[in-house]
Parts: C-alpha cells; structure tokens; sequence
C-alpha cells in the first residue's frame, strides 16, 4: 500500500518532469525563432528593397484593418460619445482606411508606383526620426541634473542623425532604408533571443 509520503514524492517527480519538459520545449521554441529572425534579417539587408516593400504593403494593411477597426468601435459606443467626438473618431477612421487602400492600390499600379510609396513612407520615418532626435536631444539637456542624461542625449543625437541621413538620400537610397531598418532590428532580436535561449539552456541544467 502505497503511503502519503511515497504518493507525495512521486507527484513531485511528475510535476519536475513536467516542468523539465516545459523548459526544454520554451528553450527549442526561442532558440527557433531567433534563428528565423536571423535569417529575415539576413535577407533583408541582402534584399533591403524588397523587404521595404513588404513593410509598406503591412504598414497599408494596418491602416486598413485600423480604420475598419475604428468604424466598428466609434459604431458601437456612438450613443455613449459626443456628436463631435464620434465625427472626429469617424473621420479619424476613414482617413486610415483611405490611405491604406491608396497605397494597396498603388502596389497594384505597377513598380514605378509603388517604389513612390515605399520612398514616401521612407521619407516619414526620417521626418519622425529627425523630430524624435530634437525633442530627445532638448529633453535631456533638461535633466542635466539627473543621472544617466548622457544615454538620452547621445539617443536624441543618433536620432537626429539618422533623420538627417534619410532625408539627405536619394530616391534609390529611400527604396532601401526601411529594408536595412527592418534588417538591423531582425538580426539584433535574433541575436537576443539565441543569447537568452543559451542562458536558459544553462539556467535549466
């Protein structure tokens, strides 16, 4: 006959196998993905404008589904919102859905088309960039006074240059920046998670 202790011992062991199991599967399932990360980034610093167009055709999709999004939710609490509220959601709204289309529709025009709209969405970003270095450059000599100002300074700085770099290339430039962007960002987040899923791996050992 089996004793409380025997039974409690081994529900332990099941349960330290099951965790075991776990942490073996959440290992090979990271260490996955960092290797598909890395290997998207590859391709798309190898073939910066095609993976620029690709994030065009996503941005435009997410501005479509946003502003379906946003028609639907405005809709449904339009009795709780103001008049002039609900006007603002709704054009809000359409405004996403008509750009997203557009440049849906553009793609389909031809490459000519498109390559407008992948270098119009390129000169944004630097746009953003360019204002997102000046107000991080004048923020953190606000806060001279505070501790770790230099990591916010020297963000707004490199900011601020890759703004100006993007907005300073040529039509041909812009076809790729998104593409070696979006690259950079895949090979760091593989990197990252291949680096995590050998901690882990000795974490669980």
């Amino acid at each position: 006959m089996t004793t409380f202790k025997e039974f409690w011992m081994q529900t332990m062991a099941s349960h330290a196998d099951l965790e075991l199991t776990s942490a073996q599967g959440l290992r090979a399932f990271t260490m996955a993905e960092g290797i598909v990360l890395l290997v998207l980034g590859v391709l798309a610093l190898v073939f910066p404008v095609i993976a620029s167009a690709w994030v065009t055709v996503i941005v435009a999709i997410a501005f479509a589904v946003g502003g379906i999004v946003g028609w639907i939710s405005t809709l449904s609490r339009a009795r709780r919102l103001s008049r002039w509220h609900c006007f603002w959601r709704l054009v809000t709204s359409t405004l996403f859905l008509v750009v997203g289309f557009w440049i849906i529709q553009q793609f389909s025009a031809g490459p000519l088309s498109a390559g407008l709209q992948v270098a119009a969405l390129a000169y944004a970003i630097g746009i953003v960039f360019l204002v997102e270095g000046v107000v991080a450059t004048l923020v953190s000599l606000s806060h001279t006074d505070r501790r770790g100002w230099g990591w916010g300074l020297a963000n707004g700085v490199v900011t601020l240059i890759l703004g100006v770099l993007i907005l300073s290339m040529k039509a041909w430039g812009l076809l790729s920046v998104l593409g070696i962007l979006v690259g950079i960002s895949f090979l760091f987040s593989g990197l990252d998670l291949l680096a995590f899923s050998a901690a882990f791996h000795s974490d669980g050992d």
